[in-house]
């Protein structure tokens, strides 16, 4: 099982079947309920986290206890030590948002993988410009876009990476458990400001949503709205 799953992930993709074999020996499967804690920012970044199944949000706090810098990760992607650059230490915590599996490997060991298979670090790399240019892209938005322009481009990235067709001709169910507060860290804005852009693109018929669910209706008027 856990080779079938390691040989879904694109960044092992060059393996063979003995090396995936040897790596998920190496490996422990995890799971989480919603809401269980995988790591909390701060403590020694011991591992690196492939996620098998379900989903799960990394993020960083204020002294306040405000979330920012949030990031929604599904299958396949990685989280752990692959960004720890503080001192050793998880710089953000990852949190469980539905039943989540992961395969767990040991920091030392994800190193000397790296070392060993030029390839798979290569496609770390490739992973790890994907998610400096996204931060660079959102700081962007954040400094010269409207609140609105930028909960649009949020939801649309969003869209890209969780949509799942919907009810209706062209429209894009994002699946995850979207509060205001997770828009609010990923746009830089406060919940109410955050509340008052999605009732003007819910007014405009762009988007609809409730508890806990969001869908793209209009893509194109969305993209417009930018």
């Amino acid at each position: 099982m856990r080779n079938t799953i390691l040989g879904q992930i694109p960044i092992f993709q060059d393996l063979s079947a003995g090396e995936l074999a040897d790596l998920a020996d190496r490996m422990l499967s995890l799971s989480w309920g919603p809401g269980d804690t995988l790591f909390t920012a701060g403590e020694p970044s011991e591992h690196v986290y492939l996620l098998a199944a379900g989903q799960a949000k990394a993020f960083r706090s204020t002294a306040s206890g405000q979330s920012t810098s949030l990031d929604f990760l599904g299958p396949g992607d990685l989280l752990g030590s692959l960004t720890a650059l503080d001192a050793g230490r998880y710089p953000e915590t990852a949190v469980a948002l539905v039943t989540t599996c992961a395969l767990r490997l040991e920091s030392g060991a994800f190193r000397q993988l790296l070392l060993t298979h030029p390839s798979v670090a290569l496609r770390v790399l490739d992973v790890i410009v994907d998610r400096l240019h996204r931060a660079r892209s959102m700081e962007a938005e954040q400094a010269s876009a409207t609140v609105t322009a930028r909960v649009a481009a949020t939801l649309l990235r969003l869209a890209d990476t969780f949509g799942v067709p919907g009810e209706g001709a062209g429209t894009t169910l994002i699946q995850l458990p979207l509060t205001r507060a997770d828009l609010a860290a990923m746009t830089g804005t406060s919940a109410e400001s955050v509340s008052r852009a999605m009732s003007g693109l819910r007014r405009h018929g762009l988007i609809d949503s409730g508890r806990r669910w969001t869908a793209v209706i209009d893509r194109a008027g969305l993209v417009a709205s930018k």
